[in-house]
């Protein structure tokens, strides 16, 4: 997920120099949703609880990932 996280955040750099503004927008909003799950797994107790990676909204190419 980190590597994920990672990823977005140099895409979304390329698509701001390049002048992608819809694109950018569009992957902060990935971005943003990739956060929250870091952040609900970090916050998951350590003893083996799932975590719900699965998003039925949104970006659908991150929906597959997440």
């Amino acid at each position: 997920m980190e590597e994920i996280r990672d990823n977005l955040v140099a895409r979304i750099a390329e698509a701001g120099r390049e002048g992608w503004l819809g694109e950018v927008e569009g992957l902060r909003v990935s971005l943003a949703g990739a956060e929250d799950k870091l952040a609900q797994i970090n916050r998951r107790p350590r003893n083996g609880a799932a975590v719900d990676l699965c998003r039925r909204s949104g970006n659908s190419a991150l929906a597959t990932i997440l």
